[in-house]
């Protein structure tokens, strides 16, 4: 697994080593080990995610809060999505930077969200199966995010307005 690190510190994208021949292929989508030695830190994953979604559907922007912040490891297990993570720490040198990247079950790169940043993706395929590894567990108090159009952000989502498809719950954040 190779880790290279964004521009946001403490968010890295892992591009796993892919053995391929022609039966198909194989690779180690997630060791311990490994991938705290590839960021350089302790990550203990407590729960895991998935979600289907088609064509233009825009999930996000995500957080929790307080001691219910999250790390998250998320990666597509079928089609493509435009992932973007969000620097919502206060302290940080890149707050309200965002960094956005495809990632798909074809390049089966994934991408580490370190807590205090927001996160969203929208589809880019058909369909799309996500799936993103958690370090601590979902609370619905201290869930908020942001919108995904914010104007400070000014996020490029790679689809035209009118291809979105944003849930209520989203269009009021």
């Amino acid at each position: 697994m190779t880790a290279i690190e964004t521009k946001l510190q403490g968010c890295f994208i892992l591009e796993p080593k892919v053995l391929k021949d022609d039966r198909g292929y194989f690779f180690e989508s997630f060791n311990q080990q490994t991938f705290e030695k590839a960021i350089g830190q302790k990550v203990t994953f407590v729960q895991d995610n998935q979600s289907f979604s088609s064509y233009g559907v825009l999930r996000g922007l995500h957080f929790q809060t307080g001691e219910y912040a999250q790390a998250k490891l998320v990666r597509v297990l079928l089609g493509s999505v435009w992932d973007v993570a969000v620097d919502i720490r206060p302290n940080s040198s890149t707050y309200g930077q965002y960094i956005g990247i495809e990632l798909s079950a074809e390049n089966k790169k994934q991408l580490f969200i370190p807590r205090g940043f927001a996160h969203g993706f929208v589809v880019l395929s058909d369909m799309a199966e996500f799936f993103y590894k958690c370090d601590n567990y979902y609370n619905k108090e201290a869930e908020s995010g942001i919108i995904y159009n914010d104007a400070k952000l000014n996020i490029d989502w790679k689809l035209k307005e009118e291809e979105l498809v944003v849930s209520e719950k989203d269009l009021k954040l």
